[in-house]
């Protein structure tokens, strides 16, 4: 059994959000699940102006009103919201949504520095909440969506130490693309394919910070794993109990290959069923109080 830490449905029909991407139904999603073997996912809103058009909390939490069962609601919200302003008190956002059964908030993804007072300030609410956040990050602001590092990413480090109650997913391909040592700079924020031969950043802050998660969601989660499946071996076992299963789907033929890497590494003895069980759906349940 999988429990999806990350997808994207629209109830209504709407354009290309990107201009290219026609994005899943509720109905589509569940289609999938129910081939992958996955009991129930979480829904993450898309608000970003810089590419999406935004999507409403509403229509995540009446979907998940429509299925219960399947479904659990993230709510997202934007930094830059209410007076666009380092001193916004977004209480009373944070706080509808948590008392309407929103687990945490994301998919985080504006296009700002992690260091800029504005996102400080909406992190400093979400710790106080209580609400883990998943977050998307890149390499430069401009022409994309996330939130911006430096090589190495110290701008998360600071992050982390700063906020040591806020659970941070980590996310996106300039996230993964750190768990070993670049061989260039342009490598970062890309699908690197070469071995790991040596650790990168990704692990040495889950060593050193036990707020941050990963979600191994998407093609750059699943390319960290599968481009060495010794030292992925290694890097389940070692952050067992702080990795999630998601998906990241986005369109109803979208290739998803995490839940047959993640089985094929139990059936083979390469991880054990205990540790399986966590990143499939027990740390999920654990986290997100399921």
């Amino acid at each position: 059994m999988f429990i999806d830490i990350h997808a994207h449905a629209y109830l209504f029909e709407c354009p290309p959000q990107d201009g290219r991407t026609q994005f899943c139904t509720p109905e589509e999603v569940l289609k999938r699940y129910d081939e992958l073997g996955i009991a129930k996912g979480i829904l993450l809103p898309l608000i970003g102006p810089e590419v999406y058009l935004p999507q409403s909390n509403e229509e995540i939490l009446e979907t998940c009103r429509r299925y219960p069962d399947r479904f659990i609601p993230f709510c997202n919200i934007d930094p830059r919201g209410i007076e666009n302003s380092e001193f916004t008190d977004f209480t009373v956002w944070i706080e509808w949504y948590k008392n309407r059964g929103c687990k945490g908030i994301g998919e985080f993804m504006p296009n700002m520095y992690f260091r800029d007072p504005r996102v400080w300030n909406i992190f400093r609410q979400f710790e106080k909440a209580g609400m883990p956040v998943i977050f998307d990050d890149t390499v430069h602001v401009g022409r994309r969506y996330g939130l911006v590092d430096d090589p190495g990413l110290p701008q998360l480090e600071m992050t982390l130490r700063t906020f040591p109650k806020l659970i941070l997913f980590g996310h996106g391909p300039a996230f993964w693309s750190e768990i070993g040592k670049l061989e260039t700079v342009a490598d970062r924020g890309g699908y690197p394919s070469y071995p790991i031969s040596e650790e990168g950043a990704v692990p040495k802050l889950f060593r050193r910070y036990q707020n941050l998660w990963g979600d191994l969601s998407a093609g750059s989660g699943y390319n960290a794993l599968a481009r060495d499946v010794d030292y992925a071996v290694k890097f389940l076992n070692e952050f067992q109990d702080r990795l999630c299963f998601g998906t990241d789907i986005c369109y109803a033929n979208q290739k998803l290959p995490l839940a047959e890497f993640l089985q094929n590494l139990r059936d083979s003895g390469k991880i054990s069923k205990a540790v399986f069980k966590k990143i499939a759906h027990e740390n999920a349940e654990r986290i997100f109080d399921l």
